[in-house]
């Protein structure tokens, strides 16, 4: 049985199990709360593990041990971004968001100021994050497919989009949070496991000496400098811009993870704050363990299949923890050990982003039902069981446009979309988020500028540079329109977006001192939480 064959097999065993428990959660899910937010029935562990999850996409488990692979020392700097940036979430954003809000980041936004125009600003920037993050794990889905099975032709990858988008949406659109959750957490399961057994075959080939691991990487790589910074980022040749670009990547990933959308709705899965803190640093912990063996995986790569076998198969080094797999297997057991080793790991990944865009669809769907659908469009008017079928709707739909776009943009440099992600949610909705829980000053108008300040500026900057245009690996190759110097935009954006928030308060006179008061005793205790949600 070859590789391929194997890994579908596996595949679609965890396919078959993901489904029977959606079918399950869907019989518990009748309310909004149930529907929105697993009704705040989840362990701390739980959503740990369903963070963790839910954070941990193909780009973390197949992209970054291949940046690694092939840059050495500066690919770990994604794996501390990463890391890092929870942090970021633990100390300002959890445990007060689980308490402010309801169901979405807008229900925190909108509590002190006039809603309709609150809910609408953070109701676009939610869907172009996810729908642009979404966007990318689709093309990598169709990508990865192809590779790991053998599928040639653009026909064959646009179906195996066209069937992970379905799987996403049956997830979505059936299970709601309950179903998803439990999904992302078989899922984490499966990916630490299998990144631990590759990890432990690895360390031991190489007597579980560390030294000896990175020393064979190096002689591997081929590469001056392996072991040592400025091989990918800030190089000479890059210059002054080199070094601003890692800056400017460096503040998109640890600032942005406390913005995504996707992230933020976890929060309100469990019944208590403590609960959220507890989840948070259970994520941190699963996650941390995770990128401690992307370091053994990429120079692992590096070392057992070299950056010459790695670039053959993948210029960008996304095949290279499938590749080891496949060698690490071969040198201990075989063959056979080889070939199954890579279906496992070859199916792992495929459950790595099916969860992850089952995620992404539930957090645009729930932000456009509850935020634009019921509170904009309806003006609050509206019941919870139509709300909920407007979800499953909008998730249809959602699910539909990135199947789409996911077909269109294959073969596509997608690398800048999730840069676009994260500069966005850094940009935008970080600076709504920490003004409205710490600046009393804050209002609407300071809101709406802050999010459209932050997403305009980090979309316009990101179109006009080599991202996208002026460069060999841009998306429009043949174009040059570039005029923005770097490859992220974050490092201007950012500061853009906490800029256009203070501009846009200190010009309007609205001021509500008692909300504000409110929202502080909320934030602290979530009394206010509790009984808005009728608990």
């Amino acid at each position: 049985m070859s590789s391929g064959t194997l890994s579908t097999i596996l595949f679609l065993l965890f396919v078959a199990v993901t489904l029977g428990i959606t079918f399950w959660a869907s019989r518990n899910t009748k309310t909004a709360a149930d529907y929105y937010a697993g009704g705040r029935s989840f362990t701390g562990a739980q959503n740990g593990l369903a963070i963790g999850g839910d954070y941990m996409s193909a780009a973390s488990f197949l992209g970054i041990a291949g940046i690694i692979a092939l840059s050495g020392y500066d690919g770990f700097l994604y794996s501390i971004g990463f890391l890092v940036a929870w942090l970021v979430a633990l100390l300002l954003v959890a445990e007060l968001m689980r308490n402010s809000g309801k169901f979405t980041m807008a229900d925190v936004l909108a509590f002190r100021m006039s809603p309709r125009p609150v809910r609408t600003a953070a109701g676009v920037s939610t869907i172009t994050v996810s729908i642009f993050y979404l966007l990318a794990q689709m093309v990598g889905a169709g990508a990865l497919v192809g590779l790991l099975l053998g599928i040639t032709g653009e026909a064959a990858k646009a179906w195996t989009i066209v069937a992970v988008g379905i799987l996403m949406i049956i997830y979505v659109v059936v299970g709601g949070m309950k179903g998803t959750t439990w999904v992302q957490i078989v899922k984490a399961v499966l990916l630490m496991s299998g990144a631990t057994l590759v990890t432990l075959l690895v360390l031991g080939k190489f007597g579980f000496n560390l030294s000896a691991l990175l020393g064979e990487a190096a002689a591997q790589s081929g590469k001056p400098g392996f072991l040592e910074p400025g091989l990918k980022y800030g190089t000479e040749a890059q210059g002054l811009a080199g070094k601003i670009d890692l800056i400017s990547l460096g503040l998109a990933l640890v600032l942005g993870t406390a913005g995504l959308p996707h992230i933020l709705i976890r929060f309100y899965t469990v019944p208590t704050a403590k609960d959220a803190r507890k989840s948070v640093l259970w994520g941190i912990g699963i996650i941390g363990v995770f990128y401690l063996l992307t370091l053994v995986l990429g120079f692992g790569a590096a070392a057992l299949v070299g950056g010459k076998a790695i670039v053959a198969q993948d210029k960008a080094g996304n095949t290279a923890a499938p590749q080891l797999a496949e060698a690490i297997g071969t040198a201990i057991f075989g063959d056979l050990g080889g070939t199954i080793l890579l279906a496992i790991i070859a199916a792992v990944a495929f459950a790595t982003i099916l969860a992850v865009v089952a995620g992404l669809t539930l957090a645009s769907s729930s932000s456009f039902s509850h935020d634009l659908y019921a509170h904009v469009f309806k003006r609050g008017n509206v019941t919870e069981k139509e709300e909920v079928v407007v979800a499953r709707i909008s998730a249809l739909v959602i699910g539909a446009v990135s199947i789409g776009l996911g077909i269109l943009a294959q073969g596509q440099n997608v690398a800048f979309l999730v840069a676009l992600a994260f500069a966005v949610a850094a940009s935008g909705n970080l600076p709504a988020i920490l003004y409205s829980l710490f600046w009393k000053r804050f209002n609407t108008s300071g809101a709406v500028s802050a999010i459209y300040g932050g997403l305009g500026s980090a979309l316009i900057l990101v179109i006009f540079s080599p991202v996208v245009s002026g460069s060999a690996t841009a998306l429009f190759p043949g174009a040059d329109f570039a005029w923005f110097p770097l490859q992220n935009p974050g490092i201007v954006s950012i500061p853009l977006g906490f800029f256009a928030g203070w501009l846009g308060t200190v010009l309007s006179k609205e001021y509500n001192a008692s909300k504000y008061a409110e929202i502080e005793v909320r934030s602290m205790t979530g009394v206010g939480m509790e009984k808005a949600d009728g608990h």
